[in-house]
């Protein structure tokens, strides 16, 4: 394959199965599910390995709360809406890589959403 691009809000609505646009189910909708997170990672992992080249578009890509965690995942391509660019791209800069890598370990590996949630806040505030 030449290249992967992952359109996270498709996936975790098909994953989960979750209509984001009904009502009753969409509170499950969540980028921070473990079956999305251990998805999205072996995805760019084996991307990486291959060598061809792997982006995120949809939601994730663009929320800044996400940035460090796709970062740590091995991700270096996003796509989103221009309005968000300079945001991610200031929280890059500021990103201690190894840390970041070292906590999305933490997360990836996690099945209980309190512990994967904990391990963010600390992503967060790194």
């Amino acid at each position: 394959l030449d290249f992967v691009s992952i359109g996270t809000n498709d996936l975790i609505q098909y994953v989960l199965a979750v209509d984001r646009v009904d009502h009753q189910v969409a509170h499950l909708y969540d980028p921070l599910h473990p079956a999305i997170l251990r998805l999205v990672y072996e995805v760019i992992q084996a991307a990486n390995k291959a060598q061809a080249p792997v982006s995120v578009c949809g939601e994730m890509a663009g929320d800044i709360r996400l940035t460090r965690l796709l970062l740590g995942m091995g991700l270096t391509q996003y796509s989103m809406h221009p309005a968000q660019l300079l945001d991610v791209k200031e929280l890059l800069l500021k990103t201690d890589f190894d840390a970041t890598q070292k906590l999305v370990k933490r997360i990836v590996r996690g099945f209980d959403p309190d512990k994967i949630e904990e391990v963010m806040r600390e992503l967060l505030e790194e």
